[in-house]
Parts: structure tokens; C-alpha cells; sequence
């Protein structure tokens, strides 16, 4: 007995084994939803950060207004808007791409900030020589720019994408099945929420430990320096 917690060893190690494989099919759910969400947010975000770094403001402030309009509001908020109010105008998307759709669309916002970071951080003699030689600007940012910015902004890239997996949880809302549902909806059942929780969590545990040291690895083996123009 510790802190009132009783924990059963025999029991509750053989209820453990007994639902690690549904837990396991919801951990699919979760990782789908984060590698969709992220793939949306890291695509969004750059398109977003190239917007925003245009000089014609009729381009940079819709870019603006969007970001600012994502990030200061929350994502149930905008998820329940994608759930129930797209349908009322004939877009009906399934619950799990209204989940992953939502959660791009608001770690955009984010990522968006960090590639303007990362572009900025790339030397501005870099635009100037592509432009000494005649290199279009949308082949100089794509193909000088954004491979010098995107290696300098993999961890902080790395540090989303953990925390989108961290809020895959809230799609539960719109009945997307995901881990911690399963946990729940088997507590219910069950009357035993110790064994499925504690399992979730160290599934999380897990999954976000090998998340990081996929980001660490990616960040010691893409090169950061600059790259040679022709």
C-alpha cells in the first residue's frame, strides 16, 4: 500500500497483459494523428512563413491575421468549428482527418514562427549571391534557403511534434479512439483505471523518449552549413 494505492501484483499484471493489445491499436490511433497532424503543421507553417516574409502586404497580413487568429484561440475550439460547423456548409470530413486537420492547422501557427527563425537565420548574402546570379526568387528559397533553415529548427520542430502527440488525447471529443479513450472506456468496464492509465502513461513515456532521440539524431547528421551556389 502506498499513498492508498493498492496495486494487486499477480492481478493486475495478468489484466495488464490481458488489454496491452487493444491499448496497442489505440496507440496506432495516436501516432497516426500525430505524424498526419505534424505533416500538415510543418507544410502549413512553412507555406505560412513564406507568406508572411513577402514584401506586398496584401500577401503578409492574411498570413498574419491567420497565424495570430490560430494561435490565440484554443484547439477545442477549433476543433469543434471543423466538427460541427463545416458540415452545415457540405464539408464532411471523418473524424480522424477533422482531429489531425485541426491539430495541424493550430501547431501551423507555431511552426510558422519558427521557420521565419530559422530563415532569418540564414546569412543574407546567401539571397543576394542567388540573385548576382540570376537565380529566381522562388528557386532561391526553395532550394538555398529553406535547406540551410530547416537543419537549424529540427529541435524545436522536434519539441512539436512531441507536444502534438501530447494532445492527440483531445480528439476523444469528436469520438476519435485514440490511446488514452481505450484506457478509459476499459476503466469504465472494468472498474480498474489504475492498471490502463499507468500503462498509457508509460506508453507516452516511451513514445515521446524515442520521438526525442529521432529529433537528436536528424539534428546531428543534417549539415548546417551553407550551401555552395552555381
Amino acid at each position: 500500500m502506498m499513498f492508498g494505492i493498492e496495486w494487486d501484483t499477480t492481478n493486475n499484471w495478468l489484466f495488464a497483459a490481458s488489454i496491452l493489445p487493444i491499448l496497442l491499436k489505440g496507440m496506432v490511433v495516436t501516432l497516426q494523428a500525430t505524424v498526419v497532424g505534424f505533416l500538415i503543421a510543418a507544410v502549413l507553417g512553412l507555406i505560412l512563413a513564406a507568406l508572411k516574409a513577402a514584401r506586398l502586404r496584401i500577401i503578409s497580413w492574411p498570413a498574419r491575421l491567420f497565424t495570430e487568429f490560430v494561435r490565440d484561440t484554443p484547439l477545442l475550439a477549433q476543433l469543434f468549428f471543423l466538427y460541427y460547423v463545416l458540415p452545415e456548409y457540405g464539408i464532411v470530413l471523418p473524424a480522424f482527418m477533422t482531429g489531425a486537420l485541426a491539430l495541424g492547422l493550430q501547431y501551423s501557427a507555431y511552426t510558422s514562427e519558427v521557420y521565419r527563425a530559422g530563415i532569418e537565420s540564414v546569412a543574407r548574402g546567401q539571397t543576394e549571391a542567388a540573385c548576382a546570379l540570376d537565380i529566381p526568387p522562388l528557386r532561391t528559397f526553395g532550394a538555398i534557403i529553406v535547406p540551410q533553415a530547416v537543419p537549424r529548427i529540427i529541435p524545436a520542430l522536434g519539441n512539436y511534434l512531441v507536444s502534438i502527440m501530447k494532445d492527440v488525447p483531445i480528439l476523444s471529443v469528436v469520438s476519435v479512439i485514440e490511446m488514452l479513450s481505450v484506457a478509459k472506456i476499459i476503466g469504465d468496464r472494468t472498474f480498474n483505471y489504475l492498471v490502463p492509465l499507468s500503462m498509457v502513461g508509460a506508453l507516452y513515456l516511451i513514445m515521446t523518449l524515442i520521438a526525442a532521440a529521432g529529433v537528436r539524431y536528424l539534428d546531428r547528421r543534417l549539415p548546417k552549413q551553407g550551401i555552395p551556389l552555381r
